[in-house]
């Protein structure tokens, strides 16, 4: 395999067309981008115009193209069915949060991926934030200290973020049925994952407000709590409100001795993004600020506070200005040609999804 690795990408909506089709095309001696799919002619030939690309229809054309990996950018019930096609043929496989809603499938991908031997890259771009990377060593061996994490997320969706690029929409003209296997799929994955048929508010909010904005955070904070060698415990209490836009969850830590909380609620008719990660130690206070996911190279803040004799001192630590979404690909090439071993892998994803079900789980009171 040549070190510029073969790529196709799978899904040619948002995240392809705002981070990973121009940040692959921004690396060229380590990708080669081959070919596009997505369902919708309009969007493909507005792809291929754009970033100079071949474009095809369905997803399986890309499988025998003569690639060395994908990038699956897809609507999330196709997550796991494409990972499996693909490390089936021989492909590794960066793949878009989350990598699946239920445990089972996720067990399935990593029967295949050790049978393959292929990379799995879960698209967690938090982990490559240089200021995140800074806060694990902060952090680290302070667990007997800490007292409290706090995840706090408010949303207007994408749209502030993302109306000065030049996106291409589908315009009515993505196959009637294709729209409906894809609601369908969706529909039975979450039934399959919680263990029950859930109402609309469980539904939404499990497939969204958890699996599709707190997820980020929930791994984010995996990590850090890794970083501190400690280990969750349950969950205490879970609630889904506002229709499903908005999603809450406490869980224990130290045996009682600390405590979790998360938030998150879509906004949508105010213009602001805010995502904060606050770690609450008995001598100090780290703070993780993060931008709106979309706007590239804006550095996440990393603050720390401590007092020394009577006196406050807030300290801003700025590591660099590299982008994650950049970073994490490189990543998956430093994974795919040996380099390094993978970051956010399958058992991250497993890891992240097992608590994301037990909040819902807990939510809807089967918990």
């Amino acid at each position: 395999m040549s070190e510029r690795l073969r790529v196709g990408v799978i899904g040619g909506g948002l995240i392809a067309q705002v981070e990973h089709l121009p940040n692959l095309k921004a690396l060229p001696d380590k990708f080669e981008v081959k070919v596009v799919t997505d369902p919708s002619p309009g969007v493909r030939a507005r792809l291929s115009a754009r970033f100079g690309v071949e474009t095809r229809a369905e997803a399986e054309e890309a499988l025998g193209l003569g690639l060395d990996a994908l990038v699956i950018a897809t609507p999330d019930p196709w997550h796991g069915e494409l990972a499996e096609q693909a490390m089936q043929a021989g492909l590794h496989v960066f793949c878009e949060k989350p990598l699946c809603y239920g445990l089972a499938e996720i067990d399935r991908l990593a029967l295949t991926q050790r049978r393959t031997g292929k990379v799995l890259q879960v698209g967690y771009m938090k982990r490559f934030d240089p200021s995140y990377e800074a806060a694990l060593d902060l952090v680290a061996g302070k667990a007997e200290r800490l007292r409290f994490v706090s995840v706090e997320v408010h949303d207007p969706d994408a749209w502030p973020f993302v109306a000065h690029h030049p996106l291409a929409t589908a315009e009515g003209d993505v196959p009637p049925d294709l729209i409906a296997e894809t609601a369908r799929r969706k529909r039975s994955q979450v039934k399959a994952a919680l263990g029950f048929v859930p109402d609309e508010v469980t539904f939404r909010g499990f497939a969204g407000s958890y699996c599709s904005a707190l997820v980020h955070d929930v791994n984010a904070v995996h990590g850090l709590l890794d970083a501190l060698g400690l280990d969750i415990g349950a969950v205490i209490g879970a609630s889904l409100f506002a229709g499903g836009s908005g999603g809450q969850a406490t869980i224990g830590l130290r045996s009682g001795e600390a405590l979790w909380t998360m938030t998150h609620v879509e906004i949508p008719r105010v213009a602001d993004y805010a995502e904060r990660i606050s770690l609450y130690f008995e001598d100090e206070i780290i703070e993780l600020i993060f931008p709106a996911p979309y706007l590239n190279h804006h550095p996440t803040q990393l603050i720390r506070r401590r007092s020394e004799g009577g006196r406050l001192e807030t300290t801003t630590i700025r590591p660099g200005f590299g982008e994650a979404f950049v970073r994490e690909l490189e990543g998956f090439w430093a994974a795919v040609t040996g380099r390094t071993a993978a970051r956010n892998p399958i058992a991250e994803a497993r890891r992240d999804q097992a608590l994301l079900v037990a909040m819902a789980r807990k939510a809807a009171g089967m918990g």
